[in-house]
């Protein structure tokens, strides 16, 4: 084996379960490389170029401190360490976004035309986005039928480890690498420990103590109930396979609902690779004329209010503070803050996609714009016209106690019980200063349903 290969990491930030890291490793000493690219990083919210930063400074750690950080515009720089260290191949998980796609597509003619090549293998889904298709060869837009095919086609397991592995190392931009640990150090909220290693204690943590009961409990974000791997997933810390192949020879209720979860991420992913648009538009055409509130005066105000988890609807508020403290929110929350931005407020999804990719360190653009769709009656769900989440029996249903509004509003923590989703009838109930609702959530239902019944009209 002579020469060196570059391992361009991106969405893949680990060393094991790595088929990329195994094709380069096949052409020579391994050059890994991450490329921060300032469009990009600019783009994504403080929360999120942390997360990212801290997986990066991990994933050195892992490659024995051989990554190679370099800054600027990937179709520059890939093509320039290649020519530097002498590969004529760049390996890479292969990307599956719109703007990953292009931006793939532009680094592999430059490196053509110097004689190099971009080699994908593998990519960050069980089952790559295109790959699962109805009997006639069509792409599913539905949840349902593509779960079922994509259960039924099966996935691998684990790939293995590379036989013989020599790491190069080539100096990185110490700017890169400043910016990647100013970004940890100025982050806001706790970041959870980083790494494939972290990842998987996490993973294997979360089948021993909570995968029995995640069925029955996975709703309630007053338990600690769900498994919090979204972030690991979202840089490639984790990859499906391995989650999968931690569920092996497990059954029961719990293992067959977060193999459907782990179905959905990869649902959205083929939506999106088939329609790229949706990333920012909406999927149903048919709902094109769908009216919207503009975000300006009092609707500003609504919506800045939303932001800041001051709605005056208790379960809403808890989890849009959840959202700014931690740098993530629970399912179950997500949707009903979705559900009401946008049929209590009118607001069109986007801006609050927006939000979330701003704040959330498992902002995943596939995910989050086709679950914000989902919610607001635009995407890919079969009977999306009359699900208008209530704010308040959402509340008393998953949070019967009312311990997660009170953990995160404390302005209600003097209310007993569920008797915090509904501080308007408790005498005492504003004692501490918490809002009082900015709209009546029964009027906004209303209008909301009319709105639907024009624009199918």
């Amino acid at each position: 084996m002579t020469g060196s290969a570059l391992l361009w990491l991106r969405r893949d930030l680990r060393r094991r379960d790595l088929p990329a890291l195994a094709a380069a490793a096949g052409r020579g000493a391994v050059v890994p490389l991450f490329v921060l690219d300032p469009l990009m990083w600019e783009r994504a919210g403080a929360v999120r170029r942390a997360w990212l930063a801290a997986g990066v400074l991990a994933a050195d750690a892992a490659y024995e401190g051989a990554l190679c950080v370099r800054i600027g515009d990937p179709r520059d720089v890939v093509p320039a360490v290649a020519e530097q260290v002498g590969a004529r191949s760049v390996h890479v998980s292969a990307e599956t976004t719109p703007a990953g796609r292009t931006r793939d597509r532009q680094v592999a003619r430059r490196l053509a035309g110097a004689g190099g090549e971009l080699v994908a293998t593998g990519s960050p889904y069980a089952l790559g986005p295109g790959v699962v298709r109805t009997a006639g060869g069509a792409a599913y837009r539905v949840f349902t039928p593509f779960a079922r095919a994509w259960r039924a086609a099966g996935w691998p397991g684990p790939a293995p480890d590379p036989p013989r592995l020599t790491l190069r190392f080539v100096e990185s931009d110490p700017a890169a690498r400043a910016r990647l640990h100013e970004a940890v150090a100025g982050c806001t909220v706790p970041l959870p420990p980083a790494g494939e290693d972290a990842a998987l204690r996490r993973c294997r943590e979360f089948v021993r103590s909570r995968l029995a009961s995640y069925a029955a409990e996975r709703d309630r974000p007053d338990l600690d109930a769900t498994s919090r791997l979204s972030p690991d997933l979202k840089v490639g810390a984790l990859h499906p396979r391995t989650v999968l192949a931690c569920l092996a020879g497990r059954q029961g209720p719990g293992v067959d609902r977060f193999v459907t979860e782990l179905a959905w991420r990869e649902f959205y992913a083929d939506v999106l690779w088939h329609h790229p648009a949706s990333a920012r538009t909406d999927l149903r055409g048919e709902l094109a004329g769908l009216s919207y509130d503009e975000v300006d005066g009092d609707t500003a105000q609504r919506v800045a209010a939303w932001r800041a988890g001051r709605t005056g609807y208790p379960f809403v508020d808890a989890g849009m503070r959840q959202l700014l403290a931690e740098g993530w929110m629970h399912n179950r929350v997500r949707m009903v803050v979705a559900s009401f931005l946008t049929k209590d407020l009118h607001v069109w999804w986007p801006v609050g996609a927006r939000h979330f990719l701003d704040h959330l360190l498992d902002g995943d653009v596939a995910s989050n714009s086709h679950g914000w769709q989902w919610v607001a009656g635009t995407g890919t769900d079969a009977a999306p016209y009359v699900r208008v989440f209530n704010p308040v029996t959402q509340g008393v249903r998953f949070d019967p106690d009312g311990d997660y509004v009170r953990r995160f509003v404390p302005e209600l923590a003097h209310l007993p019980a569920a008797a915090a989703h509904e501080p308007w009838r408790h005498p005492d109930g504003y004692r501490g200063g918490y809002p009082t609702r900015i709209v009546d959530h029964e009027e906004q239902r209303r209008v909301a349903l009319a709105r639907y019944a024009a624009a199918r009209r």
